[in-house]
């Protein structure tokens, strides 16, 4: 990731990716300790100034969860240009103050770009689909490489529903429209994927869906934690089944929410994962969470991609950067005091935030303010 040069104030542009070179091993462990050093300073005593979230573990995590070490290169770099500092020299370590203003607008700017968005188009009011809208978008010169037609998103759908054998991929439940064409077939004879009954499936059947991204901002999230990762969701690749897991409707809104996330086994067969969440026990019973699942079954035959592991390594990296800083409670507060209340003209709500999720598209809807 890229940022503006020190001298320039932060904007709401999405920063493009690192084409520089990865820091030196001595550059790279100053840097490291120089940022440590700042972050801990804001992370003591009250130097968060109140904020509704920890702007100081934002930062941190956002760098720790970082899938690689290029990764955190970048993140180092955008750090220090942020808080007009050069990423090669230090600072007399006796009377060092560190930047107040430039270490919270760069925790602003990755809650704003990055993090909000993200989760705002999880909560947002249903909008045509992507099937419905790239053809608009295509016909108007905008970036319809990152929506798929109708033809390819149907295409998606059912590769994933055959490699994930018509169940979620979490509660295993069958998917209920692929129940009735059977059971239209056959009757009671209908069975599943592996040949049982579908008469005798103790779980009952569900509405299915498969969830992926669909908004150029997420590119530039997604090649924040993982460098390079922008090649599998690029133009036709986002339409392809490593890109999408079929789920349940409502596990489909906690994964999209990132209120759950999978964890990686390797001591296993491959894909397979401990599916697992930050919320209370008691809101998963069917199945209760954690729960193990493979998630790809490798035969000679099969020829649909398996979901991406590395997709799902930056999903769980958001999900626990959102729990840890606190940035995700925040969030959620902020979007549903805005569904519930409206925005507020006494200044209660947070004004700019909201108006500019809603110019870019993020929310379905926004009310005006209220006198």
């Amino acid at each position: 990731m890229s940022a503006p040069p020190a001298s320039t104030p932060m904007t709401n542009e999405m920063p493009s990716v690192s084409t520089e070179p990865p820091l030196g091993t001595d550059q790279r462990a100053n840097a490291k300790r120089r940022f440590y050093r700042i972050v801990e300073h804001f992370d003591a005593g009250n130097n968060d100034d109140g904020n509704p979230y920890s702007r100081s573990r934002l930062i941190r995590y956002t760098y720790e969860y970082a899938i690689s070490e290029v990764s955190q290169d970048n993140f180092l770099r955008a750090f220090f240009r942020a808080m007009a500092l050069s990423i090669d020299e230090d600072e007399d370590t006796d009377n060092f103050e560190p930047p107040r203003s430039g270490f919270f607008d760069f925790a602003e700017y990755l809650l704003d770009n990055f993090f909000l968005p993200l989760k705002a188009s999880a909560k947002k009011t249903p909008q045509p689909s992507p099937a419905y809208h790239s053809p608009v978008r295509g016909g108007h010169g905008g970036a319809q490489g990152f929506f798929g037609t109708l033809d390819r998103v149907s295409a998606l759908r059912g590769a994933c529903l055959v490699r994930d054998r018509h169940r979620c991929v979490i509660s295993r439940k069958f998917d209920q429209a692929e129940a009735v064409i059977r059971f239209d077939r056959a009757d009671n004879e209908a069975r599943d994927d592996d040949e049982t009954l579908l008469i005798e499936d103790p779980k009952p059947f569900d509405v299915l869906e498969d969830p992926s991204p669909s908004k150029e901002a997420a590119l530039a999230v997604l090649n924040m934690l993982d460098n390079g990762l922008t090649h599998l969701i690029e133009g036709a690749d986002i339409d392809k089944p490593h890109n999408a897991i079929t789920l349940t409707h409502s596990l489909r809104n906690f994964f999209g929410d990132f209120k759950i996330f999978f964890e990686p086994l390797l001591d296993q067969q491959p894909h397979t994962y401990r599916i697992d969440s930050f919320l209370p026990r008691h809101i998963f019973r069917d199945p209760a969470l954690p729960i193990t699942r493979t998630l790809y079954y490798l035969t000679n035959t099969w020829t649909i991609d398996p979901p991406s592991p590395r997709l799902l390594a930056v999903h769980r990296a958001i999900a626990h950067i959102l729990h840890l800083s606190a940035a995700g409670d925040y969030i959620d507060r902020l979007l549903r005091d805005m569904d519930e209340e409206g925005i507020q003209a006494d200044g209660s709500t947070e004004l700019n935030r909201l108006i500019n999720l809603r110019l870019g598209g993020w929310l379905g809807s926004t009310a005006l303010p209220r006198q």
